[in-house]
């Protein structure tokens, strides 16, 4: 496709020696020379590019894309897909895809790479070759891992960017170093530790983390895609070996390192991501004919004994149908009000409220209602986290049992234990983001 040819350094062999006395011999040193850049379309590979060293020994750099060669074999397994730069946006096979992925062998690597190496070195006959055995050995010198993660929506990526910059300059503490890479950090490290965001005055900036030659920077791509990606420049640095054979090796240490950053980063990356859903509930509702019903309150005493009586095992036996007259006793009960306290008239405000919210249907053409099932699983969430989470984390806190700080932990009760982690946990939590004072 190209040819560039370019002045770079490179460390070749000169011949050392006098003139006089005709006595020579070979050194390697570093030199300032013309390179030379073929870049390719190869049937297997797709796009890639080999530099060569005109001078001895010959050296040679072979630069590979998977994301090409990937590209390569599903089209010729008849799967559909987007390619967008080095990520797949969309696959009609994903499964087939990962197989590909990981079906890629040290062979590939060698046989596309000789290739080339034979065609763009004649510097020797094929005699000449079998001869002296003389061949370019293929090494890792840079290798990159990418993990991306699609997003369908630029502004929900946008959100969890400004996240991931405002929560990640902690990661680069020596400790989590240690983490990530899986390596220890002892006093013979000589290397940055540090993550720095870089390219601040650009649309994407980036956020890299670095050990040794190597580093994992994260940053967003294409407006669409999260992309991690460990580089490293030797390989040695995370105990593999720079022979291409070591492949396997190599793909699984650098796949652990990218998923020890995840985990790290796990409470900003988390798989149930706020939508504004809580928020919305909250929020009142205006119906069709412009009446304005409120929303649900996390903390209602009504609204919490409403939703008490609601997931009882009665109700679900019977298919989770009600009448207001059957479930008024039991939400009195839950209250401990006396009845004229509490009339039918209030609950059905209260039963509005969830209707509103599409938790509860009214059953057309009779007094009954049901609770919808999306209904049962959000009024065990208010229940359970005012209940068992919000009303005695908040106990413990403001009103804490004096005698308990003298009690041994082994003599509490295993629920007590369990809270109090909780609440040690918290307070560990806001002294790590700086909201504890001083």
């Amino acid at each position: 496709m190209a040819i560039l040819k370019a002045r770079e350094p490179a460390r070749i062999m000169i011949a050392i020696g006098d003139k006089v006395a005709n006595r020579w011999h070979l050194q390697i040193a570093e030199r300032w020379i013309v390179q030379y850049n073929f870049y390719v379309n190869d049937r297997n590979w797709g796009r890639m590019f080999v530099r060569i060293c005109p001078y001895f020994p010959f050296s040679a750099r072979i630069c590979l894309n998977q994301h090409h060669w990937l590209a390569n074999r599903m089209r010729e397994n008849g799967i559909r897909f987007k390619q967008c730069s080095n990520a797949f946006l969309t696959c009609s096979a994903p499964d087939r895809l990962q197989e590909l992925a990981d079906s890629l062998t040290p062979r590939d690597l060698v046989t596309c790479g000789q290739k080339w190496l034979t065609h763009l070195t004649p510097f020797f006959t094929a005699r000449e070759r079998e001869h002296a055995g003389c061949q370019h050995r293929l090494f890792f010198s840079q290798v990159e891992f990418c993990d991306n993660l699609i997003f369908r929506r630029r502004a929900a990526l946008d959100r969890l960017g400004e996240r991931l910059l405002d929560a990640n300059r902690t990661i680069g503490q020596p400790d989590k170093i240690t983490v990530i890479f899986g390596r220890k950090i002892t006093k013979h490290y000589r290397g940055k530790l540090q993550t720095e965001i870089e390219d601040m005055n650009l649309p994407n900036p980036v956020i890299r983390s670095h050990y040794g030659n190597g580093f994992i920077k994260q940053y967003v791509r294409d407006h669409l895609i999260l992309r991690t990606e460990p580089a490293s420049n030797n390989v040695k640095d995370y105990g593999v070996n720079k022979a291409v054979e070591n492949l396997p090796v190599l793909r699984k240490a650098m796949s652990a390192i990218n998923d020890n950053y995840l985990n790290v980063q796990q409470d900003i990356l988390e798989t149930f991501v706020d939508r504004g859903q809580l928020r919305k509930l909250a929020e009142p509702t205006i119906t069709s004919t412009g009446k304005r019903i409120p929303g649900l309150k996390l903390d209602h005493p009504r609204q919490l004994a409403l939703m008490h009586a609601l997931v009882r095992f009665a109700h679900i036996a019977a298919g989770n149908t009600f009448t207001t007259a059957e479930l008024h006793p039991v939400v009195l009960e839950a209250l401990g009000y006396a009845r004229e306290s509490y009339t039918l008239a209030s609950l059905r405000y209260d039963l509005s409220k969830l209707r509103a919210k599409g938790l509860v249907a009214k059953l057309p053409n009779s007094r009954c209602y049901q609770l919808l099932p999306q209904g049962y699983s959000v009024c065990l969430i208010f229940l359970k986290l005012f209940e068992r989470v919000y009303a005695p984390l908040t106990a413990g806190l403001l009103s804490p049992i004096n005698a308990d700080a003298h009690l041994e932990s082994q003599r509490r009760s295993q629920l007590d234990r369990l809270y109090q982690r909780v609440i040690d946990d918290l307070d560990t939590l806001v002294r790590a983001v700086g909201l504890k004072a001083a």
